[in-house]
């Protein structure tokens, strides 16, 4: 069989900085090919390669049998190559079903077909067991939500092939279940897909062959059948991690955060969370539970009604991110792009952001503060950057999220809540953000984790509170709890949630 796709020998490089070097990488129709590496790899550089995005240094490309150069994403887009990015690139204020066909509209004599349009997007969700309406704007959607409207759009093309980058990154595990139902039912269909993702367990059910990144060169090839994590992590960052979850025992000190009955227009309906010094608190519950909501109102970024918060038995009501911070409490946002940084701007002026009383005087910035400070923190939290004042657009996924970090530490937080902090970046980086955490900890203070990944709470907290509709349940530690456990309660199966 002729491959659908054949990419041989890219090299691409920017700068001084060598992005691939000679990759080849075939997709056969009816092929699930796993695209693996940390982030920084080269794995997005060869897709945006073959999206028009990049212009390659060498190489060659052939789709459909002929040879194939896309000058505009668009232009891939025609020709049945279909990208879904990790990183959502959807217009907030427009419909869901505006969203699906932007630039692929339905019109007759110059008009657009808007009743058309919503009933094949009614169809494509139909496809994907997902009960949204197509008539709503975006912006009223979660992030799940929002990953399934990416979906759809390139579903909503007659694609031959397939990207997807991380899709299951912000779905529950039935939403993803669902997804890989769909991905293998394209791929029976003879469509061809390459899916990139950092969650290795993912490939057994959904992936033929893997292909291994690492520093822009692919250093391992083979069928996923005869694979096993160990070995694709050994090959991605060149060493073996014997320890993912780095060990840390630590006896629990006093109070330094607690928060009695907090309720939110957004869904929460009752929250009690208490954090002691050298703490790791884990917040699990299945993707629209509101634990992301929950954080907002605890840290004041949306309306809340609280009974009572303190932060080292000082009380602060109503909680605003201005008195909050003061304090030293910190927020990373789940949303890395879209709110966590500003992404045109540079590194040492994302950590210095919250802080400008560290960095000025007579309200007059000092750079020369700035680079010292950002340079500090950059060594302190290993981040790989040419200079302090890099933009964050040019960092790997998993080195925006140190950077983030970074701007906690320097605003000296001591109770940084971290709203899935390894959300859509590579093993060897989560491994490194799971240290930093870990370090936290043995310096006393209080963090608080909400993940969606139950290994990832188990292996790294001590205690683990369980929300479901809002509602958040007594705290557990994680030797008194299971994951069977964790499920029922965030399946409203147990209802050991606070009265």
């Amino acid at each position: 069989m002729e491959p659908l796709l054949s990419m041989k020998k890219i090299s691409k490089a920017f700068g001084a900085t060598q992005a691939l070097s000679n990759v080849d990488l075939d997709v056969y129709p009816g092929q699930v090919h796993i695209l693996v590496g940390e982030n920084g790899a080269g794995k997005s550089t060869l897709m945006k390669i073959l999206t028009g995005v990049h212009a390659a240094d060498q190489g060659e490309v052939h789709f459909l049998g002929k040879p194939f150069t896309a000058k505009h994403p668009k232009e891939a887009a025609n020709a049945g190559i279909a990208m879904i990015y990790q990183e959502f690139n959807l217009a907030l204020d427009l419909p869901v079903y505006t969203n699906i066909f932007l630039g692929n509209e339905h019109s007759r004599a110059g008009v657009v077909a808007k009743k058309r349009q919503i009933n094949e997007t009614r169809k494509i969700f139909q496809r994907l067991d997902s009960d949204i309406n197509p008539s709503v704007p975006v912006r009223q959607l979660g992030i799940a939500q929002r990953q399934l409207v990416e979906i759809a759009r390139a579903l909503s093309v007659d694609a031959k092939l397939i990207i997807m980058d991380e899709p299951t990154a912000a779905l529950s595990d039935n939403e993803a279940q669902k997804l890989f139902e769909t991905v293998l039912s394209l791929r029976d269909q003879g469509v061809g897909i390459i899916y990139i993702s950092h969650y290795l367990e993912e490939f057994e059910h959904i992936g033929n062959v893997y292909t291994v990144l690492r520093d822009g060169e692919k250093v391992g090839f083979g069928q996923i059948k005869n694979t096993n994590s160990e070995e694709l992590i050994q090959l991605m960052v060149g060493r073996k991690i014997e320890d993912l979850y780095p060990k840390h025992e630590t006896t629990p000190g006093k109070v330094l955060f607690s928060v009695s009955n907090l309720r939110s227009p957004n869904g929460t309906k009752r929250a009690d969370i208490e954090v002691r010094a050298g703490e790791v608190v884990g917040i699990a519950g299945l993707v629209g539970a509101g634990r992301t909501e929950m954080l907002r109102a605890l840290f004041g970024l949306d309306a809340q009604q609280v009974d009572d918060l303190s932060v080292q038995g000082v009380t602060i009501i109503p909680p605003t991110p201005r008195k909050l911070i003061k304090h030293h409490v910190g927020l990373l946002s789940e949303d890395r792009a879209g709110e966590g940084l500003a992404q045109k701007m540079s590194i040492s002026t994302n950590i210095t952001l919250s802080i400008p009383g560290k960095v000025s005087k007579f309200g007059i910035v000092s750079f020369r503060k700035c680079r010292e400070l950002s340079d500090r923190l950059i060594k302190d939290v290993g981040i790989k950057a040419n200079s302090s004042e890099q933009n964050i657009n040019q960092l790997s996924g998993g080195n925006q999220q140190k950077v983030a970090i970074a701007r906690l530490l320097g605003a000296e937080t001591i109770v940084p809540l971290l709203d899935e902090p390894t959300r859509g970046i590579d093993v060897g980086s989560k491994a490194e953000i799971y240290k930093l955490i870990v370090e936290l900890s043995k310096e006393g203070k209080g963090v608080v984790m909400v993940s969606s990944y139950l290994p990832e709470l188990f292996g790294m907290c001590d205690t683990l509170y369980v929300m479901a509709r809002g509602r958040l349940s007594k705290k557990y530690t994680t030797k008194d709890i299971d994951a069977d456990k964790v499920m029922a309660l965030a399946t409203g199966v147990s209802s050991d949630h606070a009265a």
